[in-house]
């Protein structure tokens, strides 16, 4: 069975960084596409950043320049670097993953972030 453990989450002041994992069990061949999502109180769930096997990155425009996503393979897992938080980077944050050559979509239980004003 596939799971995903985030761990890392927090309350830091304003400007503090902060460091997610997520370590995937359960898979054979390991992953390919994996991102970290995030659910602000009383918002949708948006895209923070997604990491394709290869290295490739993409941010969601709110956190370019501050967050960094990097994964590793042998260790099927996948990080977060959060640096210069702010008060509007609260929210649950979520792994996701889909194993190599299927489409199935795997969700982390998720990890509290709090930045505190």
């Amino acid at each position: 069975q596939v799971r995903l453990v985030e761990s890392g989450g927090g309350l830091v002041p304003v400007g503090g960084s902060l460091r997610l994992s997520c370590e995937g069990f359960g898979v054979i061949n390991g992953f390919g596409t994996m991102a970290w999502y995030r659910r602000p109180l009383g918002k949708d769930r948006e895209l923070v950043a997604e990491i394709s096997r290869d290295g490739e990155a993409k941010y969601g425009d709110s956190v370019k320049g501050r967050f960094t996503v990097s994964r590793d393979n042998a260790k099927d897992m996948v990080y977060l670097q959060m640096n210069g938080l702010n008060p509007d980077d609260t929210g649950l944050y979520y792994c996701y993953a889909i194993p190599r050559w299927t489409q199935d979509e795997y969700w982390g239980q998720g990890t509290q972030v709090t930045v505190s004003s």
